[in-house]
């Protein structure tokens, strides 16, 4: 299978300079980061090849021997061997998540609390990583609110407290010979990637218990529920989410796993939400649009009065200064857009009748084109 070129992965011109690159890799390595992505192989691959492509193109010694002699640069370098450019870091040694924390400094962009997870010392064993959704109204993220959540989760075997064992006696892991480790190799685009990770056998200790735990079967933990309090600050939005260190599953002998909440807003019945702005669609009379009118209009913050001027046309946009979402950072509004639009009833008595024919002969019912303003309406409505 052919290799892909690295300016392709990243979506950049051979011509592109290093904030390209690197704000090319900001957007690919969110898209494709594991924990947006859970149990897809797909795009885990596609995070280690744009962890690669960063890795080279960001360093001016290793983007210059790969735009002089592209993935074949150790032949026709005349040495280096197989398994891609000699001094290009694509062994056991890379790690995509050391790239991945080398450029957002340790934050996953989304992270409303800038959290990246915690994580484990080589043979160290973690739990896994909980996620769920959750739903906020457009008030709640207007105003920030606190919410109580159950999940259901592994915690610690009281019996064994956690240890899998009935009795201290253990013996050597067949899987990983007591080393704690699994070495898993994958080709890549500049050779193969050798990725190790905590023996699952014996979740990195490098032992097994002999005496099991009659209540967990030694696996030391248990299934259970509990309740979180989790504090959302206003202004969070789909594209936010937080991660809640320790909170997650538990495993033996190791280190707690995380929980990963997703905000989801609900749709509301009056408002629309663009960024940190909201809009609105307000319907008034032909009279008030004609000879002005105060009216009142919600907002996220309650009622408000709009003075709407006389001659108010269909489709003027009136903007309500800071009575959007508050912005994330803490500082300001967004506004609240509202546009008109003029009510048009279907059926109208004899006597409106009478007077609307009257109004539509009057002088001020003529456009420039001379076309009666009324038709002008139905126009726009049709």
């Amino acid at each position: 299978m052919a290799k892909r070129d690295l300016y392709e992965v990243l979506g950049v011109e051979k011509t592109a300079s290093l904030d390209e690159i690197k704000k090319a890799y900001r957007k690919l390595a969110m898209k494709f980061h594991p924990d947006r992505n859970p149990g897809d192989k797909a795009a885990e691959e596609s995070f280690k090849e744009v962890g690669e492509a960063y890795a080279v193109l960001s360093d001016d010694q290793k983007r210059a021997r790969y735009d002089r002699f592209g993935h074949d640069g150790p032949a026709m370098a005349g040495g280096g061997g197989a398994g891609g450019f000699q001094g290009f870091d694509f062994g056991e040694g890379f790690n995509p998540f050391d790239i991945f924390e080398s450029v957002f400094g340790g934050r996953f962009g989304g992270d409303i609390f800038g959290q990246h997870g915690r994580g484990s010392r080589r043979g160290t064993p973690r739990g896994s990583d909980l996620s769920l959704e959750l739903k906020l109204t457009l008030e709640e993220i207007a105003e920030g609110t606190t919410k109580k959540v159950k999940v259901k989760i592994l915690v610690p075997c009281e019996t064994c407290h956690g240890s899998g064992s009935r009795s201290s006696q253990t013996e050597t892991c067949t899987r990983c010979n007591g080393t704690g480790e699994v070495r898993q190799a994958a080709d890549s685009i500049f050779g193969r990637i050798v990725n190790i990770t905590a023996c699952p056998a014996c979740n990195g200790e490098g032992k097994i218990v002999k005496d099991r735990c009659p209540d967990c079967q030694g696996g030391g933990v248990k299934r259970s529920e509990k309740q979180i309090s989790l504090r959302v600050p206003a202004g969070v939005s789909s594209s936010n989410f937080q991660r809640l260190d320790g909170e997650g599953n538990a495993a033996r002998g190791g280190l707690p796993g995380d929980i990963i909440v997703h905000f989801a807003e609900l749709p509301h019945e009056l408002f629309t939400r663009h960024g940190d702005d909201v809009f609105y669609e307000m319907e008034i009379t032909y009279p008030q649009a004609v000879l002005g009118a105060s009216i009142e209009v919600p907002t996220l913050s309650g009622p408000v009065k709009l003075s709407v001027p006389s001659g108010t046309t269909p489709g003027k946009m009136f903007r309500l200064r800071s009575k959007g979402i508050p912005h994330l950072s803490g500082q300001g509004n967004g506004d609240q857009l509202v546009r008109v639009t003029i009510f048009v009833p279907k059926k109208v008595g004899s006597r409106e009748r009478k007077l609307l024919e009257e109004l539509d002969e009057g002088d001020n019912s003529k456009s420039t084109a001379e076309k009666p303003i009324f038709r002008k309406i139905r126009d726009f409505f049709n």
